[in-house]
């Protein structure tokens, strides 16, 4: 989410992942993905600047989680695999023939 302000000075929060585009001629207008416009104070350089600063701190906090959250680092660090995995390209749709999958 970031916070823009109207053209009537009120403050507005907006979530940045419903945003379609950004025009500025001369006023900025923000279209959504539901078609809905918003015109704003901020120029379209410091929406995207906004926009790209709270996608940095989610992210940041996505690589910080595994020490607060454990159970989720599985899902958010790599996997380390065995030399046997990485060596073996097994496809479970494959015919068995005795050989690994890729080999002839």
């Amino acid at each position: 989410m970031i916070q823009l302000t109207r053209l009537n000075n009120h403050p507005l929060v907006v979530n940045s992942d419903l945003i379609k585009f950004v025009e500025q001629a001369p006023d900025t207008v923000i279209t959504l993905v539901n078609g809905d416009k918003i015109v704003v104070r901020e120029s379209a350089q410091d929406v995207l600047d906004r926009v790209v600063l709270f996608r940095r701190s989610v992210l940041q906090g996505i690589t910080a989680l595994p020490d607060s959250c454990p159970a989720l680092s599985p899902l958010i660090t790599p996997h380390a695999h065995s030399d046997a995995e990485r060596t073996t390209n097994v496809n479970p749709n494959a015919k068995s023939n005795g050989q690994p999958a890729g080999e002839v």
